[in-house]
């Protein structure tokens, strides 16, 4: 994964910046990053080289195109998701999966429906934990875990939306995955 490009702190993010890292100590045996305007220090008989970096002006701003589950869907979309009118082409059960293994099964579930030209992915999680409940939650961790699971996924860039599945799919335990359509 690759890291974002840094910009340029302004003096208030620098000053804050400045206290945080002054209260933060590194843990027992480890050694502590060095802040944004130090120099790391360098092993014993290391040569040192010299880093320049380009003006911040200098690198051109890219608009990041849409990678995720986002709000991409039409009104008709999500009238008829709402309304239960939509069939799932396929459906991912992760009921009774470690954490490792629904990862795994949704990937795998993903690329055969991708593979496959579905539309429509009934993904069925169980239901979230409710509100009431008291931390740490008995259940709930994939649902948890899925919005980042897709988010990180190599199938991002296919996903076009997430939404609540109907009552009639599922309702709170369930999550309608829409693929984009392959482009030829």
């Amino acid at each position: 994964m690759m890291a974002a490009p840094r910009r340029p702190l302004s003096p208030d993010e620098a000053a804050l910046w400045q206290r945080v890292s002054a209260s933060v100590r590194a843990l027992p045996g480890r050694i502590a990053a060095p802040s944004a305007g130090e120099v790391p220090p360098a092993a014993p008989g290391t040569p040192r080289l010299a880093v320049t970096r380009a003006p911040a002006a200098a690198v051109p701003l890219s608009r990041p195109s849409p990678r995720g589950p986002g709000d991409t869907l039409d009104r008709s979309w999500d009238r008829r998701l709402a309304t239960g009118g939509v069939i799932p082409d396929r459906t991912i059960d992760l009921h009774g999966h470690t954490l490792s293994s629904a990862h795994a099964a949704l990937d795998a579930g993903l690329d055969r429906a991708i593979r496959a030209g579905d539309r429509v992915v009934l993904l069925v999680t169980g239901r979230p934990p409710r509100a009431e409940s008291e931390r740490p939650h008995t259940r709930g961790a994939i649902r948890a875990a899925i919005g980042d699971w897709l988010m990180l996924s190599r199938h991002a860039g296919r996903i076009a939306a997430l939404r609540h599945a109907h009552p009639r799919h599922g309702g709170q335990g369930a999550l309608y995955v829409i693929l984009r359509r392959a482009r030829d």
